[in-house]
């Protein structure tokens, strides 16, 4: 399993496309718990927050991401399928974003502050999750690359840096 980039321009076409629904029949539980495994770890060895199944060349609506907390306690990790923004809040923020499918590129997008969202865990069993300030904007970029949305398309500013000194990606 690898990220896939824009950087080759079939990879683009498909990052750049609308994911399939999940359908949790086509996948063990067995299957399943690798592919998580195998993400997460992918998204750790590249210093990212998020990771959307399209970004490792699967053809289905899920994603995971892992948020850091303050207080030095477990990382929260997240694995949504079928996700879709149920609710969202006028008040919007703008920050820094850089992404594992555009190597070495930021940019400033702005990004509903909060958001609620919908779909299923690893199980199938429904879930609504509240998500705030940087869970908010990581779970808002993972569901625009299940859309086929890069954040170049919204980001100001774009720069493209030192891999070293760019914040972690989605």
């Amino acid at each position: 399993m690898k990220i896939i980039t824009v950087q080759n321009k079939k990879d683009e076409k498909f990052l750049r496309s609308k994911t399939a629904p999940f359908i949790f029949s086509n996948f063990s539980s067995k299957e399943l718990a690798a592919i998580l495994k195998n993400m997460r770890k992918l998204m750790k060895d590249h210093n990212g927050a998020g990771l959307a199944a399209n970004q490792v060349g699967i053809n289905a609506s899920f994603f995971i991401a892992e948020l850091f907390t303050k207080n030095n306690s477990a990382p929260k990790f997240f694995a949504v399928f079928n996700p879709q923004i149920e609710k969202s809040s006028e008040e919007k923020k703008l920050d820094i974003e850089g992404c594992l499918s555009i190597p070495e590129t930021s940019g400033i997008v702005e990004r509903r502050k909060k958001i609620i969202v919908s779909g299923f865990d690893k199980n199938g069993k429904k879930i609504k999750i509240k998500a705030s300030n940087i869970l908010a904007r990581i779970f808002q970029h993972e569901i625009d690359h299940l859309n086929g949305v890069l954040f170049t398309d919204k980001a100001k500013n774009i720069r493209h840096a030192d891999p070293s000194s760019l914040p972690p990606s989605a």
